[in-house]
C-alpha cells in the first residue's frame, strides 16, 4: 500500500513496496531458490564453534576489511585471485547496492537485459542513476547486436550480466560477454549467484578477469553453500575495483558473526557442494518432465526452472498454494518458476501440478 501523505518519503518511494517473495508457512516451499539440503550436523558444529570463538570479543568491532574470509573466498574460486581481488558483503544484495553507490549515482546510467532479477532496477533506483533495460530474446538468451547498440547509443556506466539468470536460468555465451566487455564504456557486472549449478562446459567470467580489468563477478554463499540465512555474497574483480567498493561500505558492515559462520562454511566445501550435483540431476529431471507434459521449460543452468506458459498464471500458482506447494509468480506473463527442492518435494509439485492442470 503507498505510504501515507504525511510520512515524508521521497516522493518517487511513496508507491512503492518492498521487495520480496510471499513468506508463507506451508508444506512445500520452492519459491526462493534456497538449496533444500542443509549443512550436516558435523559442518553446522563447525560454524557453530567457530562463531563461539568470536562471541566471547562481540564488544569489539570485527574486522572491517574481513582479511581472513576474503582470503577463503580467493582460495575458493581459484583463478590466480588472492584477498585484494574479492570483497563480501551482506549478500550479493548489499555487493550490487555498493556496485551502484561507487559507479552509478545522479547523471550516471545503469543498463540490464530484462526479463532479469527485478531488484536490479531497485538498486539503481535507490542510488540515483538511471536506469536502461533492454530486452531479450524469445529464448531469453541476449540478442548481442542490439544489446551492443543499446550500449552504444546510452554509453552506460554500469553495465550488469547475468550468467545464469534470474528468474529464466538462461546462461550467457561467453562469445556475447566477451563482445558487450570490449564495447562496454564502464563497468560490466557478471552475476553469478548460480554458478555452481551451471552444466558442464558452460564457462564462468572469472577466466576473464585477467584480459578486463572494468570486469565484476558477483557469487552468493546463499545458493550453492546452503548459507541463505547467513547473508554472504561476494565480488570478485581488480583490486583497484575493490578498493572503489570499499570507499563507498558503511564502516564495520559484515558483522564477527558472519565472518565467522561463512569461513567455516568454506571448511566443507566438499560436503556442501556434494549437494550441488543431487540438485542438478533433479532440475533436469523436472524440465524433461514438465516438456513431457506439453508445457514450454526455458533452458537451466540454475538450481530453478522456469515454465509455462498459462492464460492465467496466478490461478495455476494458486492451486499450487492450496494443495501445499508455494512457487513463484515471477517473470514474463504466463510463467512460473519452481526452485529445486528435495525428490519428495519435486514429488508433491509434480502431483499438485497434474491437479491444477
Amino acid at each position: 500500500m503507498p505510504v501515507p501523505a504525511w510520512v515524508p518519503i521521497r516522493e518517487e518511494l511513496r508507491d512503492e513496496e518492498p521487495y520480496g517473495a510471499p513468506q508463507l508457512d506451508v508444506p512445500v516451499q520452492l519459491n526462493t531458490n534456497e538449496n533444500p539440503y542443509g549443512p550436516s550436523d558435523e559442518t553446522a558444529r563447525d560454524i557453530a564453534e567457530s562463531v563461539l570463538k568470536v562471541a566471547t570479543s562481540l564488544n569489539r568491532y570485527p574486522d572491517r576489511e574481513a582479511s581472513e574470509l576474503r582470503a577463503s573466498l580467493a582460495a575458493y574460486l581459484g583463478h590466480g585471485l588472492t584477498a585484494d581481488h574479492v570483497w563480501a558483503a551482506n549478500g550479493s544484495n548489499e555487493i550490487m547496492q555498493q556496485v551502484l553507490q561507487a559507479f552509478g549515482g545522479p547523471g550516471r546510467t545503469a543498463v540490464s537485459f530484462a526479463p532479469t532479477y527485478s531488484m536490479y532496477p531497485e538498486y539503481a533506483r535507490n542510488t540515483h542513476t538511471r536506469w536502461i533495460a533492454g530486452r531479450r530474446r524469445d529464448d531469453f538468451g541476449i540478442d548481442v547486436d542490439a544489446a551492443l547498440e543499446l550500449i552504444a547509443a546510452e554509453q552506460p556506466d554500469v553495465v550488469i550480466l547475468t550468467s545464469p539468470n534470474n528468474p529464466t536460468g538462461t546462461a550467457l555465451d561467453p562469445a556475447h560477454t566477451r563482445a558487450i566487455l570490449e564495447a562496454a564504456p564502464g563497468v560490466v557486472v557478471v552475476d553469478e549467484a548460480y554458478a555452481e549449478f551451471r552444466r558442464a562446459g558452460t564457462p564462468t567470467a572469472l577466466e576473464l578477469l585477467d584480459t578486463f580489468p572494468r570486469l565484476l563477478v558477483t557469487r552468493t554463499m546463499s545458493k550453492a553453500f546452503a548459507l541463505a540465512g547467513g547473508r554472504l555474497g561476494y565480488v570478485a574483480a581488480d583490486p583497484a575495483i575493490i578498493d572503489a567498493l570499499r570507499i563507498v561500505r558503511l564502516p564495520y558492515h559484515l558483522s564477527a558473526v558472519s565472518q565467522a559462520a561463512a569461513t567455516a562454511a568454506l571448511r566443507h566445501e566438499d560436503e556442501l557442494l556434494a549437494a550441488v550435483d543431487a540438485l542438478r540431476t533433479t532440475r533436469d529431471e523436472t524440465a524433461a518432465w514438465l516438456q513431457d507434459r506439453g508445457l514450454d521449460v526455458a533452458e537451466s543452468d540454475a538450481n530453478f526452472v522456469l515454465f509455462g506458459t498459462f492464460e492465467d498464471r496466478h490461478a495455476i500458482w494458486q492451486g499450487l498454494l492450496d494443495r501445499g506447494v508455494l512457487i513463484r509468480e515471477v517473470g514474463p506473463l504466463g510463467w512460473l518458476r519452481v526452485s529445486i527442492g528435495t525428490p519428495e518435494e519435486m514429488d508433491a509439485f509434480r502431483q499438485a501440478l497434474l491437479e491444477v492442470i
